[in-house]
């Protein structure tokens, strides 16, 4: 009842007229923010925390909030229209959502997408606010073993769940794998497959690879088949949203385990991009139409999205109840609250109950305020796809290497950018999946540490990863999804 009522007092902070102009204009940055590959939601923030130095702190969380929210909406439009992530957690979105674009569907996938990611939020946020000492509690039981078995997890389901070929599958992971290995070693401070390079020593950007394998690569790959969108034809008319929503209530069990995931995930700190990777991988081994994912399955877009929402909010937990940041942008949001003379912790919400509630009734409202925007705008982006390839291409392609250029100043980037743009368009002729070596991209460097931590901590032993029932249950469920098809096979055989 504490809980509600310092809720309703965060509400009457929340609506005050200046903060919901402020919530306006942080979704709509935030929208902007999250279309421009490359730039991304803690980036945009970074930029903009020096404008709300004059705010107070309350007013000024909700509007870097709120553009979180937006980049957030805003990362699967031009993942289901061009098949460009502009988020990283959007990659999975690409896989359902541009066939449905290109099948002249657009605005279904969209519809869907921004109202997945919203129920996703909206869970999390009633999650955070009935939930935070309980979940506080879990969080501070996480350790090198216990991240490990999480990414061991979500290798595991990508390798167990895809219908594909497992030896492509696997050749593609671990080349992400030998791609995540460039640069320095976090461990010993050693330089590794860098080959005398400047350049090389920090690496290969996850961004720039995204930018570079579904930008560049699907440029390359529409010049071939004619410089044509083949989606162009779509037509968006209002109804459409209602429709999609009649749609949406079939995949509630699919939304109810996304959430799950993401607010595991976000809260352990696994991330956004695991937790949608994770939960489309479960959603298509669990789902009646798993030979449709890939194709244009709504509810291949439902998983991704309320996964990754749901775990971006809730990585905000931790770093209001313990200082820990769950995710690139609660770590820049943490700056902020120190900046503006705010301790994080779970004293926070004793000293500062206005502040800490009113961020949480603003979850609620930009979230909700979000849905609306993105959806009275779906016709407008929609109409992307009737502008003729010629025009919008080299548009594509300045912004993707504008995006490159962004993240680290160098030109090197863009030469990367393109060298990845090769890569996606041999791994569509050559019918690899790209997904496993995003995934191994993205998570190879933060496995092998926590690996490396886990050796160091157990003396080399690997039962540490059977120490006790939190990662013993979760490396036990990572060697299940592994053996899956193994199982099935059995099981129809004796069928």
């Amino acid at each position: 009842m504490e809980e509600i009522n310092a809720l309703f007092a965060g509400f009457a902070v929340a609506l005050s007229p200046y903060n919901v102009l402020l919530m306006l204009v942080g979704v709509i940055l935030g929208v902007i923010i999250g279309v421009l590959p490359g730039l991304g939601g803690a980036n945009g923030i970074a930029i903009l925390l020096p404008l709300t130095f004059t705010m107070s702190p309350t007013s000024a969380i909700i509007m870097l909030s709120c553009i979180y929210w937006g980049a957030l909406f805003g990362g699967a439009i031009t993942s289901i229209l061009f098949n460009i992530p502009g988020e990283p957690w959007s990659v999975a979105t690409t896989f359902d959502g541009y066939p449905m674009a290109q099948d002249g569907k657009a605005g279904e996938a969209l519809t869907a997408a921004f109202t997945s990611s919203c129920i996703g939020a909206v869970f999390a946020v009633v999650m955070i606010t009935f939930l935070a000492p309980l979940v506080a509690k879990f969080a501070l039981q996480f350790g090198p073993p216990e991240f490990f078995a999480v990414y061991l997890l979500t290798f595991c389901s990508f390798v167990g769940m895809n219908k594909g070929s497992p030896f492509k599958v696997i050749s593609a992971m671990m080349l992400g794998f030998a791609l995540a290995a460039v640069g320095m070693d976090t461990v010993t401070g050693q330089l590794r497959l860098t080959f005398g390079s400047t350049e090389l020593m920090r690496g290969f950007d996850f961004l720039i690879a995204v930018i570079g394998l579904f930008g560049i690569g699907e440029i390359l790959q529409s010049m071939e088949e004619g410089l044509k969108f083949s989606g162009k034809s779509a037509k968006i008319r209002a109804k459409i949203v209602f429709e999609t929503w009649a749609k949406l209530p079939r995949y509630w069990a699919t939304s109810l385990r996304s959430c799950l995931i993401g607010c595991w995930m976000g809260i352990t700190p696994g991330g956004a991009t695991p937790a949608s990777f994770m939960s489309y991988g479960v959603a298509k081994q669990m789902s009646k139409n798993k030979d449709k994912f890939g194709k244009g399955e709504m509810e291949g877009i439902v998983a991704p999205e309320t996964a990754a929402h749901a775990a971006g909010t809730a990585a905000l937990l931790p770093m209001l109840s313990l200082g820990i940041p769950g995710s690139p942008t609660a770590a820049v949001l943490l700056g902020g609250l120190l900046i503006w003379g705010l301790q994080p912790g779970p004293l926070l919400f004793v000293e500062k109950p206005d502040f800490v509630w009113g961020l949480i009734a603003s979850m609620y409202l930009g979230n909700i305020a979000g849905l609306f925007v993105v959806l009275t705008c779906v016709p407008i982006f929609a109409s992307i796809l009737r502008i003729p390839f010629s025009i919008i291409a080299p548009v594509i392609i300045v912004v993707c290497a504008v995006g490159a250029f962004t993240v680290h100043n160098a030109m090197f980037d863009v030469w990367l950018m393109l060298g990845f743009g090769v890569l996606g368009y041999l791994f569509k002729k050559l019918d690899y999946p790209m997904a496993p070596m995003v995934l191994a991209l993205v998570l190879g460097d933060r496995a092998e540490d926590s690996f490396r931590q886990a050796m160091l901590l157990s003396q080399g032993s690997l039962g540490i990863f059977f120490s006790n029932y939190l990662v013993g249950t979760i490396t036990a469920l990572a060697i299940v999804l592994l053996l899956w098809p193994l199982f099935s096979k059995l099981k129809a055989k004796k069928a």
